[in-house]
C-alpha cells in the first residue's frame, strides 16, 4: 500500500489487525507530501511510480491506494496499467457513510484535491442508489489538516481553531455523520468529534477498506490461511526515514520498528 505520509498507517493498522498473515508493504511519500494541494495530474504520476515499485520491485498480489487524493486523481489509470488488482479507500468509506446516516444529510471532508475531484459526490450517490436511500452530501475542504498529522501535532488551540473553521459548513448543514475522507484525519479525530458534536457520527474509511481487500483476497484465492505465521511489515519513506520511524511508530504501534528510504524514480531512472 502507499499513501502521501503517514495517514494510510489508519488503513495498515486495521489490514495488520484483520489480515495477521498477510505480508504487507508500506510506502510513504513523505518526501513530497503533501498531495492535497498538487495539480492532478502531478499526483496521478506520483501514484503510478509508487504502485508500480510495489509491483515491480515487492512483487505485490494487490495494491492499495491508502490515499484519497491519489485515489481520486488516477485510480482508473491505476487499474488499467496494473497487472494487480487495486484497491481504494473511497468506495469503502462512501458505502459506510451511506450506512452511518439516520437523517439522510451526510458530510465528507477531505484534501482540497480530494473534494475538487468530486470523487466522493459520484462515489456516495453510487452507495446510497445501492442501498435505495437517498443521501443529501455536504463536502467540505480541510487544507491544512495534513500538515499538523505530519508534524505529529494531533490536538490543541491551533488545531481546535482550525477545525472550527474548516469544519463550519458541515455543521451548518446539520450533518448526522461524516466521512473523515483521508486517512490523516483520523489521528485528529478527538479534536473533529468535540467541534462536531456528540450527535454525530464519524466514519472512517480503514476498516471497511481492510474488510474489502479480505473480501477481495479471498474472491481470488489469494488470502492466505489462518492461523500460521504473522505476516512481514516493511515500511519505507520518500523522506526521513528516521522520523518516519519514529512517528510512525506512535500512531501505528511496535510493528513499525524500522524503516527504509525509498527513492522516486525521477532520481534513480524509470523502474518500469
Amino acid at each position: 500500500m502507499f499513501d502521501s505520509g503517514f495517514g494510510g498507517l489508519t488503513v495498515a493498522r486495521a489490514v495488520i489487525d484483520l489480515l495477521p498473515a498477510e505480508d504487507l508493504v508500506y510506502i510513504g511519500d513523505t518526501g513530497r507530501y503533501p498531495y492535497g494541494p498538487r495539480p492532478h495530474d502531478e499526483v496521478r504520476g506520483f501514484a503510478s511510480e509508487l504502485a508500480w515499485s510495489l509491483v515491480k520491485e515487492h512483487d505485490v498480489k494487490v495494491v492499495l491506494v491508502a490515499c484519497n487524493t491519489a485515489a481520486a486523481s488516477g485510480l482508473d489509470d491505476l487499474r488499467s496499467e496494473l497487472p494487480v488488482p487495486v484497491i481504494d479507500v473511497i468506495g469503502p468509506g462512501a458505502s459506510a457513510l451511506v450506512g452511518a446516516t439516520r437523517s439522510g444529510r451526510a458530510g465528507v471532508i477531505g484534501t482540497v484535491g480530494t473534494i475538487a475531484s468530486g470523487a466522493y459526490v459520484r462515489a456516495v450517490a453510487a452507495a446510497s442508489d445501492a442501498a435505495g436511500t437517498a443521501v443529501d452530501l455536504t463536502s467540505a475542504a480541510c487544507p491544512g489538516f495534513v500538515e499538523f498529522v505530519e508534524r505529529g501535532q494531533v490536538d490543541g488551540d491551533e488545531v481546535t481553531v482550525l477545525a472550527e473553521r474548516l469544519l463550519a459548513p458541515v455543521c451548518a448543514a446539520d450533518v448526522d455523520a461524516l466521512l473523515l475522507g483521508c486517512t490523516h484525519y483520523p489521528f485528529l479525530a478527538r479534536v473533529i468529534a468535540d467541534v462536531m458534536g456528540p450527535t454525530v457520527t464519524l466514519v472512517s474509511s480503514a476498516d471497511e477498506t481492510a474488510f474489502a481487500a479480505r473480501r477481495l483476497l479471498d474472491d481470488l484465492g489469494l488470502l492466505r490461511a489462518e492461523p500460521g505465521p504473522t505476516g512481514d511489515h516493511r515500511f519505507l519513506s520518500s523522506g526521513d526515514i528516521e522520523e518516519f520511524r519514529d512517528l510512525g511508530a506512535q500512531l501505528l504501534g511496535p510493528e513499525l520498528d524500522t524503516t527504509e528510504p525509498w527513492t522516486p524514480p525521477d532520481t534513480r531512472g524509470s523502474i518500469r
